[in-house]
Protein backbone atom coordinates (compact mmCIF):
# COMPACT_ATOMS: atom_id res chain seq x y z
CA UNK A 1 0.00 0.00 0.00
CA UNK A 2 1.56 3.37 -0.94
CA UNK A 3 1.74 5.90 1.68
CA UNK A 4 1.54 9.13 0.23
CA UNK A 5 3.66 12.00 1.99
CA UNK A 6 1.62 15.24 2.25
CA UNK A 7 3.40 18.15 0.98
CA UNK A 8 2.09 20.42 3.69
CA UNK A 9 3.97 18.40 6.45
CA UNK A 10 6.53 21.36 7.06
CA UNK A 11 7.70 19.24 10.16
CA UNK A 12 10.05 18.09 8.04
CA UNK A 13 11.61 21.17 7.51
CA UNK A 14 12.21 21.87 11.28
CA UNK A 15 13.76 18.30 11.48
CA UNK A 16 16.00 18.97 8.62
CA UNK A 17 16.42 22.89 9.58
CA UNK A 18 20.41 22.48 8.65
CA UNK A 19 19.26 21.50 5.62
CA UNK A 20 17.84 25.29 5.06
CA UNK A 21 20.37 27.43 7.32
CA UNK A 22 23.50 27.38 8.54
CA UNK A 23 26.43 27.28 6.01
CA UNK A 24 26.00 28.27 2.16
CA UNK A 25 26.89 24.18 1.27
CA UNK A 26 23.45 23.56 2.85
CA UNK A 27 21.25 26.61 1.55
CA UNK A 28 17.89 25.58 -0.15
CA UNK A 29 19.67 26.58 -3.98
CA UNK A 30 22.99 24.83 -3.04
CA UNK A 31 23.51 21.30 -4.73
CA UNK A 32 25.92 20.11 -2.57
CA UNK A 33 26.08 17.40 -0.57
CA UNK A 34 26.89 17.88 3.15
CA UNK A 35 27.15 14.23 4.49
CA UNK A 36 24.44 14.42 6.77
CA UNK A 37 23.76 10.99 6.39
CA UNK A 38 25.17 7.55 4.64
CA UNK A 39 24.01 7.33 0.92
CA UNK A 40 23.96 3.54 -0.40
CA UNK A 41 25.80 2.81 -3.08
CA UNK A 42 24.29 -0.65 -3.53
CA UNK A 43 20.93 1.08 -3.22
CA UNK A 44 22.11 3.55 -6.27
CA UNK A 45 21.91 6.59 -4.05
CA UNK A 46 24.21 8.70 -6.35
CA UNK A 47 23.31 12.27 -5.97
CA UNK A 48 23.55 14.84 -9.24
CA UNK A 49 25.12 17.88 -7.91
CA UNK A 50 26.42 19.53 -11.19
CA UNK A 51 24.02 22.49 -11.07
CA UNK A 52 24.92 23.15 -15.46
CA UNK A 53 23.93 19.00 -15.89
CA UNK A 54 20.57 19.39 -13.39
CA UNK A 55 19.59 22.66 -15.83
CA UNK A 56 20.07 20.85 -19.03
CA UNK A 57 17.73 17.94 -17.75
CA UNK A 58 15.10 20.49 -16.95
CA UNK A 59 15.58 21.34 -20.59
CA UNK A 60 15.71 19.11 -22.33
CA UNK A 61 12.32 17.74 -20.70
CA UNK A 62 10.92 20.43 -22.23
CA UNK A 63 7.97 21.20 -19.85
CA UNK A 64 4.69 22.88 -20.25
CA UNK A 65 2.98 25.15 -18.15
CA UNK A 66 0.11 22.42 -16.30
CA UNK A 67 2.18 19.45 -16.60
CA UNK A 68 2.03 16.74 -14.27
CA UNK A 69 5.44 15.81 -13.54
CA UNK A 70 6.24 12.23 -12.13
CA UNK A 71 9.71 12.40 -10.86
CA UNK A 72 11.76 8.72 -9.07
CA UNK A 73 14.22 8.83 -6.77
CA UNK A 74 13.88 12.59 -5.95
CA UNK A 75 17.02 12.05 -3.82
CA UNK A 76 18.09 15.40 -1.44
CA UNK A 77 15.70 17.47 -4.16
CA UNK A 78 18.26 18.60 -6.27
CA UNK A 79 16.57 18.03 -9.54
CA UNK A 80 13.11 18.57 -8.00
CA UNK A 81 13.99 21.81 -7.01
CA UNK A 82 14.06 23.02 -10.69
CA UNK A 83 11.27 20.99 -11.07
CA UNK A 84 9.37 22.27 -8.51
CA UNK A 85 10.71 26.16 -10.18
CA UNK A 86 9.24 25.39 -13.79
CA UNK A 87 5.59 26.93 -15.30
CA UNK A 88 4.44 23.03 -14.21
CA UNK A 89 1.27 22.41 -12.06
CA UNK A 90 2.70 19.53 -9.38
CA UNK A 91 5.46 17.42 -9.12
CA UNK A 92 4.88 14.23 -7.80
CA UNK A 93 8.00 12.69 -6.42
CA UNK A 94 8.30 8.82 -5.49
CA UNK A 95 11.12 7.75 -2.71
CA UNK A 96 11.31 4.81 -0.55
CA UNK A 97 13.59 5.78 1.62
CA UNK A 98 12.66 7.67 4.60
CA UNK A 99 15.80 10.26 5.03
CA UNK A 100 15.36 11.51 1.48
CA UNK A 101 11.48 11.99 2.06
CA UNK A 102 11.85 14.49 4.51
CA UNK A 103 15.30 16.19 2.86
CA UNK A 104 13.07 16.15 -0.73
CA UNK A 105 9.95 17.99 1.75
CA UNK A 106 11.75 20.07 3.48
CA UNK A 107 13.81 21.38 0.15
CA UNK A 108 10.42 22.92 -1.39
CA UNK A 109 9.19 24.09 2.33
CA UNK A 110 12.94 26.04 1.98
CA UNK A 111 11.92 27.25 -1.39
CA UNK A 112 7.94 28.08 -0.40
CA UNK A 113 7.15 25.54 -3.14
CA UNK A 114 5.71 23.00 -0.92
CA UNK A 115 2.15 23.23 -2.27
CA UNK A 116 3.35 22.19 -6.11
CA UNK A 117 4.85 18.67 -4.00
CA UNK A 118 3.80 15.28 -3.01
CA UNK A 119 6.23 12.65 -1.99
CA UNK A 120 5.19 8.82 -2.13
CA UNK A 121 7.10 6.62 -0.15
CA UNK A 122 6.67 3.16 -1.33
CA UNK A 123 9.33 1.35 -3.69
CA UNK A 124 8.43 2.88 -7.03
CA UNK A 125 8.39 -0.80 -9.03
CA UNK A 126 5.56 -1.75 -7.03
CA UNK A 127 3.83 1.61 -6.50
CA UNK A 128 0.74 2.79 -8.06
CA UNK A 129 1.53 6.05 -9.64
CA UNK A 130 -0.88 8.93 -10.14
CA UNK A 131 -2.06 10.56 -13.59
CA UNK A 132 1.20 12.38 -15.47
CA UNK A 133 2.03 14.14 -18.55
CA UNK A 134 6.08 13.83 -18.36
CA UNK A 135 8.53 11.98 -16.01
CA UNK A 136 11.44 13.10 -15.27
CA UNK A 137 14.41 11.78 -12.70
CA UNK A 138 17.51 10.24 -12.00
CA UNK A 139 17.27 6.72 -12.01
CA UNK A 140 18.81 4.54 -9.52
CA UNK A 141 20.36 1.80 -11.76
CA UNK A 142 18.68 -1.07 -10.39
CA UNK A 143 15.86 -0.39 -10.83
CA UNK A 144 16.29 1.05 -14.52
CA UNK A 145 14.63 -1.82 -16.99
CA UNK A 146 11.29 -2.69 -14.64
CA UNK A 147 10.37 0.93 -14.43
CA UNK A 148 10.96 1.48 -17.96
CA UNK A 149 8.61 -1.89 -18.62
CA UNK A 150 6.04 -0.42 -15.99
CA UNK A 151 6.12 2.70 -17.48
CA UNK A 152 5.60 1.65 -20.88
CA UNK A 153 3.87 -1.76 -20.94
CA UNK A 154 1.59 -0.57 -17.83
CA UNK A 155 -1.75 1.50 -17.77
CA UNK A 156 0.31 4.93 -17.74
CA UNK A 157 -0.22 7.72 -20.66
CA UNK A 158 2.11 10.20 -21.03
CA UNK A 159 3.98 12.74 -23.08
CA UNK A 160 7.45 11.67 -22.59
CA UNK A 161 9.91 10.62 -20.10
CA UNK A 162 13.36 12.17 -19.36
CA UNK A 163 15.95 9.74 -17.91
CA UNK A 164 19.55 9.70 -16.52
CA UNK A 165 20.63 6.29 -16.81
CA UNK A 166 23.70 4.09 -16.38
CA UNK A 167 25.82 4.67 -19.71
CA UNK A 168 25.67 1.09 -21.14
CA UNK A 169 22.21 0.62 -20.43
CA UNK A 170 21.11 3.59 -22.42
CA UNK A 171 23.23 2.32 -25.04
CA UNK A 172 21.33 -1.29 -25.26
CA UNK A 173 18.71 1.39 -25.29
CA UNK A 174 19.04 3.18 -28.17
CA UNK A 175 20.61 0.69 -30.29
CA UNK A 176 19.77 -0.12 -33.65
CA UNK A 177 19.59 -3.83 -35.60
CA UNK A 178 23.09 -4.13 -36.80
CA UNK A 179 24.69 -2.50 -33.28
CA UNK A 180 26.37 -4.97 -31.52
CA UNK A 181 24.41 -3.77 -28.18
CA UNK A 182 21.43 -4.15 -29.96
CA UNK A 183 19.05 -6.78 -27.75
CA UNK A 184 15.60 -7.51 -26.45
CA UNK A 185 15.34 -4.68 -24.28
CA UNK A 186 15.70 -2.05 -27.38
CA UNK A 187 13.74 -4.18 -29.74
CA UNK A 188 10.88 -4.48 -26.98
CA UNK A 189 11.21 -0.48 -26.35
CA UNK A 190 11.29 0.47 -29.92
CA UNK A 191 7.52 -1.93 -30.58
CA UNK A 192 6.13 0.75 -28.44
CA UNK A 193 7.77 4.45 -28.35
CA UNK A 194 10.61 6.35 -30.45
CA UNK A 195 14.20 6.63 -27.63
CA UNK A 196 16.81 8.93 -28.43
CA UNK A 197 20.14 9.82 -26.52
CA UNK A 198 20.62 13.39 -25.40
CA UNK A 199 23.94 13.99 -23.52
CA UNK A 200 26.31 12.00 -21.63
CA UNK A 201 27.07 12.43 -17.83
CA UNK A 202 30.35 12.12 -16.13
CA UNK A 203 30.43 10.35 -13.16
CA UNK A 204 32.32 13.05 -11.45
CA UNK A 205 29.08 14.91 -11.21
CA UNK A 206 27.68 12.45 -8.70
CA UNK A 207 28.13 11.84 -4.82
CA UNK A 208 29.19 9.89 -4.30
CA UNK A 209 30.89 8.86 -7.36
CA UNK A 210 29.67 5.95 -9.51
CA UNK A 211 32.08 3.75 -11.26
CA UNK A 212 30.25 4.56 -14.87
CA UNK A 213 29.17 7.29 -16.60
CA UNK A 214 25.55 7.84 -17.00
CA UNK A 215 23.79 9.83 -20.54
CA UNK A 216 20.42 11.21 -20.85
CA UNK A 217 17.61 9.84 -22.87
CA UNK A 218 14.43 10.68 -24.35
CA UNK A 219 11.88 7.90 -24.39
CA UNK A 220 8.55 8.89 -26.19
CA UNK A 221 5.33 6.53 -26.68
CA UNK A 222 3.92 6.00 -29.93
CA UNK A 223 0.23 7.66 -30.20
CA UNK A 224 -0.99 4.46 -31.63
CA UNK A 225 -0.20 1.00 -29.99
CA UNK A 226 0.54 -1.71 -32.74
CA UNK A 227 -1.30 -4.06 -33.75
CA UNK A 228 -0.40 -6.79 -31.88
CA UNK A 229 -0.70 -9.06 -28.89
CA UNK A 230 2.41 -7.31 -26.22
CA UNK A 231 2.26 -9.89 -23.95
CA UNK A 232 2.72 -12.52 -26.42
CA UNK A 233 5.53 -9.87 -28.26
CA UNK A 234 7.48 -9.63 -25.37
CA UNK A 235 7.25 -13.51 -24.55
CA UNK A 236 8.44 -14.31 -28.43
CA UNK A 237 11.64 -11.57 -28.34
CA UNK A 238 12.76 -13.81 -25.37
CA UNK A 239 12.84 -16.57 -26.82
CA UNK A 240 14.56 -14.95 -30.05
CA UNK A 241 16.97 -12.86 -28.22
CA UNK A 242 17.99 -15.42 -25.40
CA UNK A 243 20.46 -16.91 -28.08
CA UNK A 244 20.57 -13.93 -30.23
CA UNK A 245 23.57 -14.70 -32.50
CA UNK A 246 21.99 -18.00 -33.60
CA UNK A 247 20.06 -18.04 -36.67
CA UNK A 248 16.04 -18.14 -36.20
CA UNK A 249 16.10 -21.66 -37.91
CA UNK A 250 18.75 -23.06 -35.66
CA UNK A 251 16.90 -21.46 -32.24
CA UNK A 252 13.51 -22.95 -33.19
CA UNK A 253 14.82 -26.15 -34.43
CA UNK A 254 15.94 -27.19 -30.76
CA UNK A 255 14.48 -30.06 -29.69
CA UNK A 256 14.07 -28.54 -26.20
CA UNK A 257 12.59 -25.45 -27.05
CA UNK A 258 10.19 -27.18 -29.56
CA UNK A 259 8.47 -28.97 -26.76
CA UNK A 260 8.50 -25.92 -25.03
CA UNK A 261 6.26 -23.92 -27.15
CA UNK A 262 4.51 -27.11 -27.77
CA UNK A 263 3.28 -27.33 -24.51
CA UNK A 264 2.83 -23.46 -24.22
CA UNK A 265 0.41 -23.81 -27.25
CA UNK A 266 -1.40 -26.40 -25.98
CA UNK A 267 -1.63 -24.01 -22.46
CA UNK A 268 -3.15 -21.03 -24.63
CA UNK A 269 -6.17 -22.96 -26.14
CA UNK A 270 -7.17 -23.27 -22.24
CA UNK A 271 -6.45 -19.58 -20.84
CA UNK A 272 -6.38 -16.39 -21.73
CA UNK A 273 -3.11 -14.21 -21.50
CA UNK A 274 -3.01 -11.32 -19.58
CA UNK A 275 -0.91 -8.17 -21.53
CA UNK A 276 -0.78 -6.32 -18.51
CA UNK A 277 0.50 -8.76 -15.81
CA UNK A 278 4.23 -7.20 -14.81
CA UNK A 279 4.99 -11.07 -14.01
CA UNK A 280 5.42 -11.70 -17.82
CA UNK A 281 6.38 -8.14 -19.06
CA UNK A 282 9.59 -7.38 -16.47
CA UNK A 283 10.53 -10.69 -17.02
CA UNK A 284 11.49 -10.29 -20.56
CA UNK A 285 11.95 -6.68 -21.61
CA UNK A 286 15.58 -6.33 -20.89
CA UNK A 287 18.54 -8.25 -22.13
CA UNK A 288 20.15 -11.27 -21.15
CA UNK A 289 23.23 -13.89 -22.19
CA UNK A 290 23.11 -16.61 -24.67
CA UNK A 291 20.64 -19.51 -23.19
CA UNK A 292 22.19 -22.81 -23.65
CA UNK A 293 19.78 -25.02 -25.14
CA UNK A 294 21.02 -28.65 -26.57
CA UNK A 295 19.39 -28.96 -30.36
CA UNK A 296 19.48 -32.96 -29.01
CA UNK A 297 20.18 -33.75 -25.69
CA UNK A 298 18.58 -37.27 -25.80
CA UNK A 299 15.51 -36.55 -24.60
CA UNK A 300 12.18 -38.02 -26.17
CA UNK A 301 9.55 -36.36 -28.28
CA UNK A 302 6.79 -37.41 -25.53
CA UNK A 303 4.62 -35.07 -24.03
CA UNK A 304 2.33 -36.27 -21.33
CA UNK A 305 -0.75 -36.53 -22.76
CA UNK A 306 -0.14 -36.12 -26.20
CA UNK A 307 1.55 -38.63 -28.49
CA UNK A 308 4.74 -38.30 -30.39
CA UNK A 309 2.76 -37.58 -33.62
CA UNK A 310 0.82 -34.83 -32.12
CA UNK A 311 4.62 -33.08 -31.34
CA UNK A 312 6.10 -34.10 -34.68
CA UNK A 313 3.26 -32.34 -36.21
CA UNK A 314 3.25 -29.23 -34.41
CA UNK A 315 7.62 -29.28 -35.21
CA UNK A 316 6.38 -29.59 -38.80
CA UNK A 317 4.29 -26.55 -38.64
CA UNK A 318 7.19 -24.93 -36.99
CA UNK A 319 9.37 -25.67 -39.72
CA UNK A 320 6.42 -24.86 -42.45
CA UNK A 321 6.57 -21.21 -40.93
CA UNK A 322 10.49 -20.71 -41.53
CA UNK A 323 10.28 -22.19 -44.61
CA UNK A 324 7.84 -19.66 -45.85
CA UNK A 325 10.13 -16.93 -45.04
CA UNK A 326 13.70 -16.15 -45.83
CA UNK A 327 14.38 -15.25 -42.06
CA UNK A 328 15.46 -18.29 -41.18
CA UNK A 329 19.01 -17.94 -41.81
CA UNK A 330 18.87 -14.46 -40.14
CA UNK A 331 20.44 -13.95 -36.39
CA UNK A 332 17.38 -11.67 -34.31
CA UNK A 333 20.32 -9.43 -33.56
CA UNK A 334 20.48 -8.19 -36.87
CA UNK A 335 16.16 -8.22 -37.40
CA UNK A 336 14.31 -5.36 -37.44
CA UNK A 337 10.72 -5.14 -35.25
CA UNK A 338 8.91 -5.17 -38.49
CA UNK A 339 10.54 -8.90 -39.86
CA UNK A 340 10.60 -10.02 -36.13
CA UNK A 341 6.49 -9.66 -36.27
CA UNK A 342 6.03 -11.00 -39.59
CA UNK A 343 7.46 -14.06 -38.34
CA UNK A 344 5.08 -14.08 -34.99
CA UNK A 345 2.41 -13.53 -37.08
CA UNK A 346 3.20 -16.58 -39.35
CA UNK A 347 3.74 -18.58 -36.30
CA UNK A 348 0.40 -17.92 -34.43
CA UNK A 349 -1.52 -18.35 -37.49
CA UNK A 350 -0.37 -22.08 -37.70
CA UNK A 351 -1.34 -22.34 -33.86
CA UNK A 352 1.91 -21.70 -32.38
CA UNK A 353 2.35 -19.42 -29.21
CA UNK A 354 5.01 -18.08 -26.77
CA UNK A 355 2.94 -17.35 -24.08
Amino acid sequence: MNRAVSSLLTRHAARLGSFCTSSSSSSPASEAWDGRFRLHKPRGQHLLTNPRILDAIVRHAALRPGDAVLEVGPGTGNLTARLLASPVHHVTAVEIDTRMVEAVTARAAALDLVQKLTVIQDDAVEADFPEFDACVANIPYGISSPLIAKLLFGAYRFRTATLLLQKEFAQRLVAVPGDSEYNRLAANVRMVADVKLLMDVSKRDFVPMPRVDSSLVEIRPRAAMPDVDLAEWLAFTQECFGQKNKTLGAIFKQKRKVLDLFKRSQRTERRTGDASGNGIILGVIDDSSDVACSGDDGSSDRVAGFSEEQVGAFKERIASALESTDLAGKRPSKMSNDELLSLLKLFNERGIRFQ
